[in-house]
């Protein structure tokens, strides 16, 4: 599937819209495009479940590698907000590792978060699916008491995520809100697009009237919409919350809401195991495909 993919020119310009390439050149080429426009970026080095732990080894390196580069670029902050971020699951770090995964992953992450700090780059501990959710979590927790700029992502679809938000909103914390894209059994996961999506807004309406610093990742009007109405309500500044995006996903919506005075960042993936993260968007979330497709023929 992934030899026919690339090989087939529709479906490999597919693939370099949404995926901004297989090597770090390619990746900090996109993510300048992106800074230029006057959006912010987070970028991932794909790659999880990580089996050993010299693959763990080889993605901290890649992410030191990549935070050193990000400290040359000539943006830091903009009204408090750091332009520049990274994101990382914690199964490439080598959470997934038979033995050891959570002490190896806490002090991968430690390291990493060690490097950002001297770079001036934020960074955001990616979800992944529900079986992980309380080490993620608690290994953010811990990571936070030295680094308190660290953010985590909450996956409305899960039923948990209501009271994550609420434990969560707290002054100073940066909490991603995305929908899901994982097949998760229904015993801990709505199923039904309208159940998603009233999660997703109720856990919204969390992290907008707590203390926290909301990171709305959808590409939905309605949310985009509601996160609007919310911010009025609330009264918070530009520089309170953000609007975040996939690379290559309604690029015109991104640009619209940049030049009204909003925080948006780019998800920027890149690397060579580009498949996972492109399949599972495609066909976990059957939404998403519509979103790609459409932003294929129209770049919106």
């Amino acid at each position: 599937m992934k030899s026919a993919i690339t090989r087939a020119p529709v479906t490999r310009s597919i693939v370099t819209r949404f995926v901004a390439g297989q090597d770090r050149p390619a990746a900090l080429a996109a993510a300048r495009t992106i800074l230029d426009s006057g959006r912010s970026i987070s970028i991932d080095h794909l790659g999880e479940d990580t089996a050993e732990p010299e693959q763990a080894r080889a993605a901290l390196a890649e992410y030191r590698a990549l935070l050193s580069e990000l400290a040359d670029q000539p943006e830091a902050t903009v009204g408090g907000v750091r332009r520049l971020e990274v994101s990382v699951k914690l199964s490439a770090l080598g959470l997934a590792l038979p033995r050891d995964g959570l002490r190896v992953a806490r002090e991968h992450a430690h390291a990493l978060c060690t490097a950002a700090q001297a770079a001036g780059v934020w960074v955001t501990v990616d979800a992944e699916d529900h079986t992980t959710t309380d080490e993620t979590l608690a290994v953010v927790t811990e990571l936070r008491a030295d680094f308190h700029w660290l953010g985590a992502v909450l996956q409305a679809y899960l039923r948990r995520t209501e009271g994550d938000c609420r434990d969560l909103a707290v002054a100073g914390s940066r909490i991603r809100l995305c929908k899901g894209a994982y097949n998760e059994p229904e015993s801990v996961a709505y199923q039904r697009r309208s159940e998603v999506d009233a999660s997703y807004l109720r856990c919204l309406e969390i992290l907008m009237r707590g203390r926290g610093y909301p990171m709305v990742a959808s590409h939905d009007p309605v949310v985009i919409e509601q996160t609007q109405d919310l911010v009025g309500q609330v009264g918070r500044g530009p520089a309170e919350f953000e609007h975040q995006m996939l690379y290559g996903i309604r690029d015109v919506e991104q640009a619209r809401l940049a030049a009204e005075g909003d925080q948006v960042r780019v998800y920027v993936p890149y690397g060579a195991q580009w498949y996972g993260y492109f399949m599972r968007r495609l066909a976990e979330r059957p939404a998403n495909l519509t979103f790609f497709l459409r932003s294929l023929v129209t770049h919106g």
